[in-house]
């Protein structure tokens, strides 16, 4: 009797050791992430939203509008994700620009809402402050280079180009 009673113990004590075993292993693994589930980087996201042809909707210089002057211009921003200095062409540019034809971009300090214009080029690079929606780019900037094709005068100065796709 002594023996039946010892090993009805052995078994509950058994039973409560495996299930002490399994939780152990199983709050182990639901307090591990799932591979593949880091968030994607700031900055690929805001990639992602601005890689893309613009075509420019409005455009103010020095609180003057000048969307007359720029009905064909677009701006295609481009490159591979992850992988800065970015791309730039534009087409469509008046001879009175503060835009090149073509150069480069990357993020500035503010990733969600700078991006530096043609950075390390001592007369070229412009810092431009931007915001972006699934349809919409506004770029704000304060020109102050010679310009491109243009006279000084009539390109320096701020400038706010909003674009859609």
């Amino acid at each position: 009797m002594f023996k039946v009673d010892f090993n009805i113990q052995s078994m509950k004590i058994v039973r409560i050791l495996s299930l002490l075993a399994v939780g152990v292993v199983l709050s182990t693994y639901m307090g591990c992430k799932p591979k593949g589930t880091d968030p994607e980087p700031i900055a690929d996201v805001q990639f992602t939203k601005l890689a893309k042809t613009w075509k420019v909707s409005t455009v103010t210089f020095d609180g003057t509008d000048r969307s007359a002057d720029y009905t064909g211009f677009q701006l295609v921003l481009g490159g591979t994700k992850g992988s800065p200095p970015f791309t730039y062409t534009t087409s469509g540019r008046p001879s009175l620009s503060p835009w090149k034809a073509s150069g480069t971009w990357e993020f500035g300090s503010a990733v969600e809402t700078q991006i530096i214009r043609d950075k390390g080029s001592v007369d070229d690079e412009l810092a431009i402050s931007y915001t972006v929606t699934e349809s919409t780019l506004t770029l704000t900037f304060d020109f102050d280079g010679e310009g491109y094709t243009a006279r000084t005068k009539e390109v320096q100065g701020p400038w706010i180009f909003t674009f859609t796709l």
